[in-house]
């Protein structure tokens, strides 16, 4: 067996359509689109290349895209002043402030001044409480990428053993939510758990998300499951998954991989987050 691949563009492809789709109709109605904004603190290499390519979706989908750059050396006080323009600004719907910060800087002062109907990246405290009771509110971009790619399958969740390798507030522990919200029995591994491997081999859904290269070996796998991998790490210059991709894939049923993963598809989602806070200003 050969794993079928699940690429993240192949994924990401129906939905931008429908975002596209959307906002043109609701530009229609209204002469409004969709706002989002990125506020992006020093010189980080790879947010750059995220603004990058956030900035080409922007223009594809017909949204208005904003990038606010800082100094590495600004202050919170000043972070703080331009998280609350954008707040106040009606032609903003969605709000992002690009991880890491500068160590100076406290990312949960960052996060929390960010209003929670324009936290498109799902990580304010009221929208991670809103996932928790099973509320109706903004998901986490990569957990809900990763939820994407396990529908592209076609494979019911329903009633299947789930293990998430990882335990962040960006994609372990919202995802573990997911599943569970679509019944599926979950256990979350972290760095203190007992018997990893045995714990994945009963997985017929197998996410890791710990930035440790091959961790998960190919007798770590259920014959047939499906194998998300959402750790990147570079090694050397090639940039790595967490899964041992060439021993996994004759073992799973689907795989993804990285490159071109939950990458791909995690800013796709942020867009998607985007147009339903839109949608809720047009109503």
């Amino acid at each position: 067996m050969t794993a079928k691949l699940i690429k993240g563009d192949e994924v990401a492809g129906k939905i931008r359509q429908e975002i596209f789709a959307e906002a043109k109709d609701l530009y229609e109605k209204t002469k409004l689109i969709p706002g989002l904004a990125v506020v992006f603190v020093g010189e980080n290499p790879a947010s750059q290349a995220f603004v990058i390519n956030k900035e080409k979706l922007s223009k594809k989908l017909g949204f208005n895209s904003e990038v606010h750059r800082l100094p590495a050396n600004a202050s919170e006080k000043t972070i703080l002043s331009v998280i609350q323009q954008l707040n106040e600004n009606e032609k903003i719907h969605g709000i992002m402030v690009l991880m890491p910060l500068p160590e100076h800087i406290d990312k949960r002062v960052i996060i929390e001044a960010i209003d929670p109907e324009k936290d498109v990246e799902g990580i304010h405290p009221v929208n991670m409480g809103k996932l928790l009771s099973d509320e109706k509110g903004y998901l986490p971009c990569t957990a809900y990428s990763v939820m994407q790619m396990i529908d592209f399958t076609g494979q019911p969740v329903y009633g299947k053993t789930a293990v998430v390798i990882g335990r962040s507030n960006i994609v372990g522990k919202p995802l573990s939510l997911l599943l569970l919200r679509r019944n599926a029995s979950i256990t979350i591994c972290h760095s203190y758990t007992n018997d990893v491997p045995d714990i994945c081999r009963e997985a017929d859904i197998l996410v890791s998300a710990t930035g440790k290269p091959g961790l998960v070996k190919g007798d770590w796998v259920k014959p047939g499951a499906i194998v998300i991998d959402v750790g990147e790490a570079w090694v050397g210059k090639k940039l790595t998954g967490d899964i041992a991709f060439e021993e996994v894939k004759e073992v799973a049923g689907w795989l993804s991989p990285v490159p071109g993963g939950v990458g791909p598809l995690t800013i796709t989602m942020l867009m998607k987050n985007t147009l339903e806070a839109f949608k809720k200003k047009c109503n």
